[in-house]
């Protein structure tokens, strides 16, 4: 699967309404490393894991109104999560609690 069909999967899944943990957001760096910990103990294939326990939303989240078109680890040329535990394609949109500037 490529990654513009990859970004479909998840697009879709977000639309049909997956359930995701936005909160808490991690607001330490220990509790943003607990979050990577978990992420990383999920099989490397399981998608709806990985969308789940980050909190993924299709719609920028919060009064500040965050997406990951802000975030330090969105490939804005590629569409694309650089944070190794995610390493999935994003809309600009998009977001999840692990957004970092």
């Amino acid at each position: 699967m490529d990654d513009d069909q990859m970004r479909e999967r998840i697009g879709k899944l977000l639309a049909d309404g997956l359930k995701t943990q936005t909160e808490p957001f991690p607001e330490t760096a220990r509790e943003f490393s607990r979050l990577l910990d978990e992420l990383y103990r999920l099989p490397p294939d399981d998608l709806r894991g990985k969308l789940v326990l980050s909190g993924f939303t299709d719609t920028p989240y919060g009064p500040e109104r965050m997406r990951c078109q802000e975030c330090m680890y969105y490939l804005v040329h590629r569409k694309w999560c650089d944070l190794p535990e995610l390493a999935v394609p994003v809309e600009a949109d998009w977001w999840c609690r692990l957004w970092r500037i």
